[in-house]
């Protein structure tokens, strides 16, 4: 598959790079925290960078004032395994430069979507990202296995937290797997173990051979 960068015309879509926040702080506060012995990590809403002066910026500039959480996911992953939508755009931004998988949620046919309509962007350190709500997109994948990747993920406070207990009944029910999230999973990965919805067909997309 072809990795192109998040400047190429063909990212559009998906999402757009945005400027004019200070993201040093951020970046320098992301880069003590310790990758994971193996995996990824997650964390919807971590403290010390919401206390940061971004988390201003986020809050205003990026969700018109909505309330806001800004936490971080981290690790090492080559793997597409699961793609995810939000009803809201999340904001990224790495330590390292990172790659994303995309595709668009207007792709899922009959609940299904075909991994091979996966794309595949990446973002240089230091670049922030927004990828629309109607990107599909998971776990960021490394550049560098000895980097890792650290992540900044911003979305609306309360989303990825404890799904609502809700019986499956209309709309996209069946694939809500956390608050505001929506998930198909493949079935080679630990979600679908996991029970989550099973909604990816064709390769489990792993990139460890082109980067």
């Amino acid at each position: 598959m072809e990795i192109r960068s998040v400047f190429d015309q063909k990212f559009a879509p998906y999402g757009r790079v945005h400027e004019g926040y200070e993201l040093s702080g951020l970046l320098a506060a992301m880069d003590v925290i310790p990758l994971p012995e193996e995996g990824t990590a997650y964390r919807p809403s971590i403290p010390e960078l919401e206390a940061l002066p971004v988390f201003c910026q986020f809050e205003g500039s990026a969700y018109g004032g909505m309330p806001v959480q800004l936490g971080m996911c981290w690790g090492r992953n080559t793997k597409l395994n699961c793609l995810e939508y939000h009803r809201d755009s999340e904001f990224n931004v790495g330590t390292e430069d990172f790659i994303l998988l995309l595709a668009k949620q207007e792709e899922i046919e009959n609940g299904a979507l075909d991994t091979a309509k996966a794309k595949v962007f990446r973002v240089p350190a230091g670049v922030l990202v927004e990828v629309y709500a109607t990107t599909l997109h998971y776990a960021p994948c490394h550049t560098d296995e000895a980097k890792g990747f650290r992540v900044a993920v911003a979305l609306p406070r309360g989303t990825n937290t404890a799904r609502p207990e809700l019986e499956p009944s209309a709309g996209d029910d069946r694939l809500l797997w956390a608050r505001n999230k929506w998930l198909l999973a493949h079935p080679e990965s630990a979600e679908a173990k996991q029970g989550a919805y099973v909604g990816l067909d064709g390769e489990n997309i792993d990139i460890k051979d082109q980067i």
